[in-house]
């Protein structure tokens, strides 16, 4: 799963997903320049060289091997939930989970290529839930400040900001806006890998002044990335009424500028989040639906499982016959090399 990179965010669509690649700037997101103009001078994303306190292998959302941020985040409430119910001789109760037996195979319907939306974002939000709660301090940026660019008209009182948000209010936030977009489960993890992306790379904490807009920001960017036929940002401002194209323009430029262009989600990646939100969902009891595997699925399964098989042996095919004329190409250039 290869991420294309989109055109500049102009007229009110911003960012898009089958547009041309604008060049990352090869500066520290310290040093952006946001009041610049156009003429900036722009390397190749593959010219631009990480700085050495980004290194991929310690970014979660550039390195399959590196640890999400959002799982560590969370082991410590696990813990002391755990030793909480340990100490308080606190019962698991009733098993709400279904195993699978001799008899009986258990499957829910979300895999890594076709994840469960509804569970999807709520494993998401939970994942935002502890990047708020358990943040390092409250670094942040003007763009991203709420107070700065509210999204609403109406007065927020400053008590407001003082206190994390719950988890249900995240996620009927974020599940708005995917209800209203009609974006995908696949959409929800890029959201994730973005943000935590955003964080490392321009050394912010998300926290309760800015958590609102760095989420819209990474939902934004992720649609148009990860679907061609993205919603544009005058659509966004259909869904929020009060939050102008111009408001999200110059967001959606300041949340790449600040990725360094770098969009690109490597597979090996993508699904590292993918089973690290599973992990989170069993650690606080959000379990996935399984349902008994019926005869009809078990041969829809099946078939699936044929068909990429079939595919495997194809690519293989055509692997073994380009070597083979490739050797036979060498051949004949040394027997010529030999005869001349």
């Amino acid at each position: 799963m290869e991420t294309r990179v989109p055109d500049a965010a102009r007229e009110g669509r911003g960012t898009r997903g089958r547009g041309g690649a604008p060049a990352p700037a090869a500066v520290e997101p310290a040093e952006l320049d946001f009041g610049a103009g156009e003429g900036h001078h722009l390397q190749h994303i593959s010219d631009r060289e990480m700085p050495e306190d980004l290194a991929l292998e310690s970014n979660p959302s550039d390195h399959p091997r590196a640890s999400t941020i959002f799982l560590s985040k969370s082991q410590t409430d696990v813990r002391e939930k755990r030793k909480s119910n340990h100490l308080n001789h606190v019962s698991p109760g009733q098993l709400t989970k279904k195993y699978s037996s001799c008899s009986t195979i258990f499957l829910d319907d979300s895999t890594v290529s076709q994840p469960n939306l509804r569970t999807t974002i709520k494993c998401v939000t939970l994942a935002i839930y502890y990047h708020i709660k358990n943040r390092d301090a409250n670094r942040s940026l003007d763009i991203f400040d709420e107070r700065s660019h509210p999204l609403t008209r109406e007065k927020v009182p400053e008590e407001y900001f003082k206190h994390d948000p719950e988890h249900k209010f995240i996620y009927r936030f974020v599940r708005t806006l995917f209800s209203a977009a009609q974006l995908t489960a696949e959409c929800a993890i890029v959201t994730l890998v973005y943000l935590e992306r955003l964080l490392t790379y321009a050394e912010i904490d998300i926290c309760p002044t800015n958590w609102k807009r760095i989420v819209l920001g990474a939902i934004l960017l992720a649609s148009k990335v990860w679907d061609d036929q993205a919603v544009w940002n005058v659509d966004y401002c259909q869904i929020l009424k009060d939050i102008t194209v111009e408001d999200m323009n110059e967001m959606e430029r300041h949340f790449l500028e600040l990725l360094q262009f770098n969009i690109n989600v490597p597979a090996s990646v993508y699904a590292k989040y993918y089973f690290d939100l599973r992990s989170l969902a069993d650690d606080n009891n959000l379990n996935f639906l399984f349902a008994p595997l019926s005869k009809e699925r078990a041969q829809n399964l099946e078939a699936i499982s044929r068909l990429c098989e079939d595919k495997y042996k194809d690519l293989c095919r055509a692997a073994m016959r380009r070597s083979f004329s490739a050797d036979n190409f060498i051949g004949i250039q040394r027997s010529n090399a030999i005869l001349s």
